[in-house]
């Protein structure tokens, strides 16, 4: 019993990571219609700036404002010089633009940082005010960062105006353009969130499975399963899709598949999604006369 619920607990810390991605990747699919192939890499090099920062001698906490400034930034950038001109561009032309995009951040981080394993520092203490071997300090941090995350930008979105315009951007664009919402710069908002949610995500894991150019590919991996579990319209859902993943992984890593077939895990998930609920489970269903 005490392993299952280790098990299930040590899930619901990677569930928190994928939740993060899946739901930056469902806001940029909402805004555009297509995955985000390069949000792994994105997250990985804002976790390397935020590494610089702290090896420079710069306070974990203000490293990670800092990189979240950055990453919001950078995110924004990339949607109106590279995105932008290509917005009416065939699908193909997207994919190809976010594999490019995988190639160049993982290339220019490996160039700039070495492709060598590198230690990234926790925030949180080494040991939990009560004894429990359940779960560990870092692991109960990564789901309070982020519940408080998720927390907030429900907030946003709910409550503020630019939160509410940039949901009815997505939504209706055309209908959006008629009240006066600039939907351009909604859209580059939104990826300048989803970046920064991704940063966030990069940062908690970096001190599990250690920092190096290549260490987002398997839990993107996740964060799509999630995004495609939950619902690619609805970012709630998607939240949910990652912590299910989370503990999924860990229950059938443990009891039924072992660790080495983790990955093809996810994509029977994907595949098995995609064919009897291709919403997802919270997902809306949009149906097109034609």
């Amino acid at each position: 019993m005490d392993q299952f619920l280790q098990q299930t607990l040590s899930g619901l810390a990677n569930g928190a990571i994928y939740a993060s991605l899946a739901l930056a990747v469902v806001m940029i699919y909402q805004a555009i219609d297509h995955f985000n192939f390069a949000q792994g890499e994105m997250a990985m090099f804002s976790t390397f700036i935020a590494w610089q920062l702290i090896a420079w001698g710069a306070p974990y906490w203000v490293a990670f404002l800092v990189c979240l400034a950055i990453s919001f930034i950078g995110g924004m950038a990339i949607e109106r010089i590279i995105f932008a001109p290509i917005h009416d561009a065939p699908a193909l032309s997207h994919v190809v633009v976010f594999i490019a995009l995988t190639l160049i951040f993982n290339a220019m981080a490996g160039f700039t940082w070495e492709f060598t394993i590198k230690e990234f520092p926790s925030p949180f203490p080494a040991e939990l005010p009560f004894k429990t071997t359940l779960i560990g300090p870092h692991e109960l941090g990564i789901v309070g960062i982020t519940l408080i995350m998720l927390g907030l930008i429900y907030v946003f979105f709910r409550f503020t105006p630019v939160g509410l315009a940039m949901r009815a951007a997505a939504a209706s664009p055309d209908s959006a353009l008629l009240v006066g919402i600039s939907v351009k710069k909604m859209l580059g908002l939104g990826w300048g969130l989803a970046a920064a949610i991704g940063a966030v995500a990069g940062m908690m894991i970096a001190p599990v499975v250690f920092l190096e150019p290549n260490m987002m590919l398997g839990i993107l991996l996740y964060g799509f399963a999630g995004a495609v579990v939950g619902g690619l319209t609805s970012p709630g859902g998607a939240v949910v899709g990652g912590f299910l993943m989370g503990v999924l992984e860990n229950l059938a890593g443990a009891y039924v598949i072992g660790s080495e077939l983790k990955l093809t895990f996810a994509l029977v998930v994907i595949v098995t999604v995609l064919l009897f609920r291709p919403a997802g489970l919270f997902g809306r269903v949009v149906v097109q006369r034609v």
